[in-house]
C-alpha cells in the first residue's frame, strides 16, 4: 500500500488543500483517501518548504483509516540542498519509507536519462549516490527521485518504477494531485455561489 500526497493552494487565501491516496500495488486500485483544508501558518520559503507542506499532510495522514507501508511523494528527499527535504522531515514524523519524486532538479550531477519509461540513471552529490533521475514516461522531463526516510537508493527507484502512470507523477501521486486540486475546485465554487 503507497501512499501519494499532495497540496493544492487557494490563490489569493492562505488555505491549503491536502490529500493523501492509497494505492494497491497487487490489486492495481485505490483503496482509501483523505483530503483537508487548512489554513498555511508558515511562508513560502525557498529549501524550507517542509515546515509550511508538512502540517496539513500530517492532517491528512491522521484521516487515513489505516496506515500506508511507503509514502510517495513530489518532492525532494535527500538530494536537498541541506540533504533534507520534504520526503525526510514527512518520513520522520510519520515513521514510514517515504520517497521523494520530484518534477524539479535542485542539486547533484548525472547523465543524460534514458527515453523510456522507467529508464533511469543514478544523481550524485560530490560522487555519493543520493539518488536517480527516472524517466517516469515516455516522452516526458525526467523525475528526480531520492530516498526520504526509511529507504535506500535502490528501493526508492524500484518503487518509482512499479507505480508508473503513463504520465509525469506516478499513480498514487497523481491521484493525490488530481484530489487535491478537486477540493480546492469544490471550495472556490462553494465561495462563488455563497
Amino acid at each position: 500500500m503507497v501512499a501519494g500526497c499532495d497540496i493544492a493552494y487557494a490563490i489569493d487565501s492562505p488555505l491549503a488543500f491536502a490529500a493523501v491516496v492509497v494505492w494497491d500495488i497487487e490489486r492495481a486500485c485505490e483503496v482509501t483517501r483523505a483530503v483537508v483544508r487548512q489554513e498555511m501558518t508558515f511562508p513560502y520559503v525557498p529549501g524550507l518548504l517542509s515546515f509550511r507542506e508538512c502540517p496539513p499532510l500530517l492532517s491528512a495522514f491522521a484521516r487515513l483509516s489505516f496506515p500506508p507501508d511507503a509514502v510517495l511523494l513530489d518532492g525532494q528527499g535527500v538530494c536537498h540542498p541541506r540533504r533534507f527535504g520534504l520526503a525526510c522531515h514527512l518520513g520522520i514524523w510519520l515513521d514510514l519509507p517515504t520517497v521523494g519524486c520530484a518534477k524539479t532538479w535542485l542539486i547533484g550531477e548525472h547523465a543524460e536519462v534514458g527515453p523510456s519509461a522507467g529508464d533511469f540513471t543514478p544523481l550524485s552529490i560530490g560522487g555519493e549516490r543520493v539518488g536517480a533521475v527516472v524517466r517516469t514516461a515516455d516522452g516526458v522531463r525526467p523525475c528526480f527521485v531520492s530516498p526520504g526516510h526509511r529507504c535506500d537508493v535502490p528501493s526508492a527507484v524500484e518503487l518509482v518504477r512499479r507505480v508508473l502512470s503513463g504520465y509525469r507523477h506516478p499513480i498514487p501521486t497523481r491521484l493525490a494531485h488530481m484530489a487535491a486540486n478537486a477540493a480546492r475546485t469544490e471550495h472556490l465554487a462553494g465561495e462563488v455561489e455563497t
